[in-house]
């Protein structure tokens, strides 16, 4: 596993904030704003396939967010987020299923039921750092489809659980697959900017930073390898949860080892990003692609390796200043 670099563009120009001029700044709110203007509008000028194929984009957002998040503030990488991801999607599918409830109410239960497998898991695994925690979230999701298949009673085996009730009756599904993810995005992405400025941010970046450093603070290792692993989790189940209402279904095939992999891949390409444009362009690389390379077939790992290579050459070949703010010097 290559070395996580202590500081990134981004917080290197968050720490900068004050030398930057105050005449970029509203050009900036200005671009954000109109961003986010024509994501809000897109649903009414793009057909129903871009419409469904972009819900699913901001769902895969937020889980690309939950493994930055974790590269950031844990500086460690995981090969088995798709374990969080489904736990948010199933417990959603299962909520529906059992007690009649709809996403929004499964949602916070959803969040919860992440954030307590990620401790879960965290709490045996927190000595473990570098290529051992890799190989152990691996073993977690490599463990996963046959874990969903034994209790296939529950799970729905291979046919899966279908996600059918709506979030807000009345409204047409096809714009609630789409709005909900999305709105889903920029509360994950605003959540995560209020928290950079906690004590527990700067806690978790100091021990991350310097381990000797933080313990002579009283930051105990343990405690944040512990609560980094189960905010991530718990952001992956946000992003499971949606994604189980965007794609109406939900079963092993879904969350496989690739789709942990694929995780992965979509954080490379976002550089990491905790802001909505990086973490968009991290979930659009992450949704299209395979659709671009459906047809390839022996093909498809190369191109897959040549796009991604293309993307992360391109990116870094970006001015530092363009490519702050695409990890997250902004939103």
């Amino acid at each position: 596993m290559s070395s996580i670099p202590l500081a990134t563009p981004a917080d290197l120009a968050q720490a900068g904030a004050a030398a930057t001029p105050v005449a970029r700044r509203p050009v900036a709110g200005v671009v954000t704003a109109l961003g986010i203007g024509i994501l809000l509008v897109l649903p009414l000028l793009a057909g129903g396939y871009w419409t469904f194929t972009l819900g699913l984009c901001f769902a895969n957002a937020i889980a690309i967010i939950s493994v930055s998040f974790l590269v950031r503030y844990g500086g460690e990488v995981s090969i088995g987020h798709g374990v969080f991801v489904a736990a948010g999607a199933y417990t959603v599918a299962l909520m529906e299923k059992y007690f009649g409830v709809s996403v929004l109410a499964a949602l916070p239960v959803a969040a919860v039921v992440g954030a307590l497998l990620g401790a879960v898991f965290a709490f045996p695994s927190r000595q473990l750092a570098g290529i051992y925690l890799a190989v152990a979230t691996m073993a977690l999701a490599l463990a996963l489809p046959e874990v969903l298949l034994h209790f296939s009673s529950i799970s729905g085996g291979y046919e899966g659980l279908y996600v059918k009730l709506d979030a807000l009756p009345g409204v047409p599904k096809s714009l609630q697959r789409y709005y909900l993810p999305l709105l889903g995005l920029g509360a994950v992405v605003l959540l995560l900017r209020n928290f950079r400025r906690s004590r527990q941010a700067m806690a978790l970046l100091l021990i991350r930073t310097s381990a000797h450093a933080a313990e002579s603070f009283g930051i105990r290792r343990s405690w944040a390898r512990l609560s980094c692993m189960a905010l991530s989790a718990g952001i992956a189940a946000i992003a499971g949860a949606l994604l189980s209402f965007s794609s109406s279904t939900v079963s092993p095939n879904s969350f496989t080892l690739w789709t942990s992999i694929f995780l992965l891949v979509g954080s490379v390409v976002s550089l990491y990003s905790l802001s909505i444009l990086g973490s968009v362009i991290g979930g659009l690389f992450l949704t299209l692609m395979p659709l671009v390379l459906a047809g390839a077939g022996n093909w498809v790992p190369i191109l897959y390796g040549g796009a991604l290579l293309a993307v992360v050459l391109g990116v870094n070949a970006l001015p530092p200043a363009v490519r702050a703010r695409l990890e997250g010097g902004g939103t």
